[in-house]
């Protein structure tokens, strides 16, 4: 009885089967016969998200940011959020969608994403982390020397919040560095203006940009050249003492620099010195390396 009953399902499960294959032959939908079975026999929805427990969504999240798709990491990262708003899953689910929407150049949402986990969690252990993700969104906008610097005012402020409130993290380092490479970045912008004034003779206008530089932006890799550049428009307005003043400041501190051995043939192929000459701000910055004050 047992055997025949066993036989009957079979009989059963074959008669069904042939049936779904006669259908799939008869359709007219172009579908084939092997992805029919693949369709019939291991096809599985997966289960939505609102049953599955947030650590199961989370960890769906990161096999996405590992496999490339950050768009889909942050959706699920967003879930972990909204379905389970007050547990410790959707605490490290906020932190990885800003890490996620930075992996996918999203700066705007990584900083909002960064800024809300510091809200909220001002005092967790991955703070630190947040604030560095915000300055680091603002860092990796900063462009070409020749576009507008405001990002990178905005990325040397956020840079020294790192800095000052987590100077024993281990992003307090990487952001020094960063905060170095913003600030002469700066430097940079100025001498940029600065060399394109001086090239069409507007030697004043010049002569504002690079005192930024000697003034501002002195302990920057453009300073022996924003020195340089101040002796040419100088000399090129007859303002002798300011030429071989600013000489003398790079006579002092760069001599190694190419641009030193410019300003000397310079100024003694006109019978110059390198040497403090008259009064001015070139003369009070003179006096501060001479005190060792400046640098």
């Amino acid at each position: 009885m047992r055997g025949m009953t066993r036989s009957r399902s079979l009989r059963n499960s074959s008669i069904i089967v042939l049936l779904a294959i006669s259908l799939a032959a008869c359709s007219g939908r172009g579908g084939d016969r092997q992805g029919f079975f693949s369709n019939f026999f291991s096809s599985k929805k997966e289960a939505p998200l609102e049953s599955l427990a947030p650590e199961q969504i989370y960890k769906r999240a990161e096999l996405e940011l590992e496999s490339g798709d950050a768009k889909e990491a942050v959706r699920l990262f967003g879930e972990v959020e909204r379905l389970y708003p007050y547990s410790e899953w959707a605490k490290r689910a906020l932190i990885m969608s800003a890490f996620a929407f930075h992996a996918d150049r999203e700066y705007e949402q990584s900083r909002a994403a960064a800024q809300r986990f510091i809200d909220f969690y001002p005092a967790d252990e991955d703070t630190p982390y947040a604030q560095y993700l915000l300055a680091i969104s603002y860092y990796d906008q900063i462009d070409q020397v020749g576009r507008d610097q405001g990002l990178t005012f905005q990325a040397l402020q956020a840079l020294r919040t790192v800095i000052e409130r987590y100077p024993n993290s281990e992003y307090a380092k990487s952001s020094i560095l960063k905060f170095d490479l913003a600030f002469d970045h700066l430097a940079g912008k100025e001498m940029e203006i600065g060399r394109y004034y001086l090239k069409r003779g507007h030697y004043t206008a010049s002569i504002n940009r690079f005192r930024v530089v000697v003034e501002e932006f002195q302990t920057t890799t453009h300073t022996a050249e924003a020195l340089h550049r101040l002796v040419e428009a100088y000399l090129s307005l007859g303002l002798t003492d300011e030429a071989q003043t600013a000489g003398a400041i790079l006579g002092y501190n760069y001599q190694s620099s190419e641009f030193y051995d410019d300003t000397y043939r310079l100024l003694t192929g006109q019978g110059l010195e390198l040497a403090p000459r008259g009064t001015g701000w070139l003369v009070d910055i003179y006096r501060q390396v001479i005190r060792g004050k400046w640098l």
